[in-house]
């Protein structure tokens, strides 16, 4: 079978059926543009909006879930501490989606679909908010004394849906390798060929070698489960983050007069598409909407229901305490990460040069001449690094539930072999069945979300004083 073909067929299946493709509708007009919007797209959207109302604007506590996040004393009973587990699930959100999915999203949809991303991001941080307070209610703790939880736990106790509960972790399992494994091998590997540029026979055994490399230091680390991923991940975010922002904000000072026109086509692109310029094809503004939010979605995975799994590790005396540090997350990942890499790659203006995803980014941060491309080497290979690390532990907790503790060595043997897969892959392939994966995972936990949400208001109503910071 061919990988790439199956791949981008399925992606177009999850990500683009829409109403009038199912039913075979023709509809002019606004009513027409609105049923030919993907409907997993429409699903995830409409359950970020559903929940920033049903959680009373939970984004306006963020000033304080920041405050809490730095917190790394114990609260209560768990297997890392709130800060920890944040740590692991930022290492598992802020990754290649935040600099390839970027540039993918403006290549495909233009400048337009950096609005699209970011509007994602400030209401998906209510669905990051709510799947962590289901996955906290919802935890169990194993005989061996450490918690589990997640989307699986609640559609299974809270729903009473175990069939459910199994569909999510299997598509955790196969999502996990996607997202969180070959896709991030895979966009260091493109992006050291656009540094070296080497040659067809140096190009394989570059692949080869870095792949050979990065499962090696993975399989380090992992060996030592969640409290050495989670002890990794503390030391290794925060640098990786402010490292790879002040590149970003180097270029934009650089830039700081294109900047204006960089807001105006990113504004005027979200809502009337963009023409064709230089290079560039043009994009509709279903095209922008569209990349936009599965973009954002690769990038902060709200809605996933991937960050939830670490939420249910923390050590938190209430669901609502480590759901607030968990929206934190989605905060940092696309409110500001996304953004600003965003902002660097439109006022650069070398997206209207026709340039493919993968070197779209690299060429703007080119605009710093040799210690841009340095920035942008370092962010990309801690980024995918943690991403690796946490992703892993979200995969080996979905085949724990479906098989038993004896699942999990196995599994991570299985993902340190997969991240050499990932890095000899054709990079289109290796999205397109990430993307896939992604959207059948964020099914079931969608529907955990919309049908517990009264769970979630109830919960942050009852601890309303840790909202406000009087607890």
């Amino acid at each position: 079978m061919d990988f790439a073909k199956f791949a981008s067929e399925l992606t177009d299946l999850v990500w683009g059926a829409s109403f009038a493709s199912i039913f075979k509708l023709q509809v002019s007009g606004w009513a027409g543009y609105i049923l030919d919007i993907p409907i997993l797209i429409v699903l995830l959207f409409g359950t970020h909006l559903f929940l920033t109302f049903r959680t009373g604007f939970i984004q306006r506590f963020m000033p304080q879930a920041i405050k809490l996040s730095f917190s790394r004393k114990k609260e209560g009973e768990g297997d890392v501490s709130q800060f920890g587990a944040l740590m692991t699930a930022l290492a598992a959100t802020i990754g290649a989606g935040n600099i390839i999915g970027v540039a993918s999203a403006v290549a495909t949809g233009g400048p337009g679909a950096v609005f699209w991303m970011w509007l994602t991001g400030v209401f998906g941080i209510a669905t990051k908010y709510s799947e962590a307070v289901l996955a906290v209610k919802y935890r169990v703790q194993m005989p061996d004394g450490s918690y589990a939880g997640g989307p699986m736990y609640a559609l299974e106790r809270g729903m009473g849906q175990k069939w459910l509960g199994i569909v999510f972790a299997a598509f955790t399992c196969i999502a996990a390798f996607g997202i969180g494994n070959m896709f991030q091998a895979n966009a260091v590997v493109e992006t050291l060929k656009e540094w070296v540029k080497p040659g067809v026979e140096a190009e394989s055994v570059l692949r080869w070698v870095a792949g050979l490399v990065m499962a090696a230091i993975t399989g380090a680390v992992i060996l030592g489960g969640v409290k050495s991923i989670a002890k990794v991940c503390g030391f290794l975010v925060p640098i990786m983050a402010v490292g790879y922002l002040i590149g970003c904000i180097l270029i934009l000072i650089k830039n700081a007069s294109l900047l204006p026109q960089a807001f105006s086509d990113i504004w005027n692109g979200a809502f009337a598409g963009q023409a064709a310029v230089g290079g560039f094809l043009g994009a509709t503004i279903k095209q922008a909407v569209q990349s936009g939010i599965a973009r954002g979605l690769f990038s902060n995975e709200s809605g996933l229901g991937s960050a939830p799994i670490v939420a249910a590790a923390a050590q938190t005396r209430n669901p609502v305490r480590q759901a607030m540090v968990s929206s934190t997350a989605t905060f940092w990942d696309t409110v500001v990460v996304c953004a600003i890499t965003g902002l660097v790659i439109v006022s650069s203006g070398h997206w209207k040069e026709g340039i493919a995803k993968g070197a779209l980014t690299n060429a703007a941060f080119e605009e710093l001449h040799t210690i841009g491309p340095i920035f942008l080497l370092f962010g990309l290979m801690t980024f995918v690094f943690s991403s690796i690390l946490g992703w892993c532990y979200y995969g080996e907790k979905a085949a724990e539930y479906l098989m038993g503790t004896r699942a999990v060595k196995p599994y991570r043997v299985l993902w340190v072999i997969m991240v050499l897969v990932g890095s000899v892959q054709p990079a289109a392939a290796v999205m397109d069945f990430s993307d896939a994966a992604n959207g059948l995972m964020a099914i079931p936990n969608l529907i955990a979300l919309i049908c517990l949400s009264g769970v979630i208001a109830a919960e942050t109503k009852a601890h309303r004083d840790d909202l406000t910071g009087k607890s």
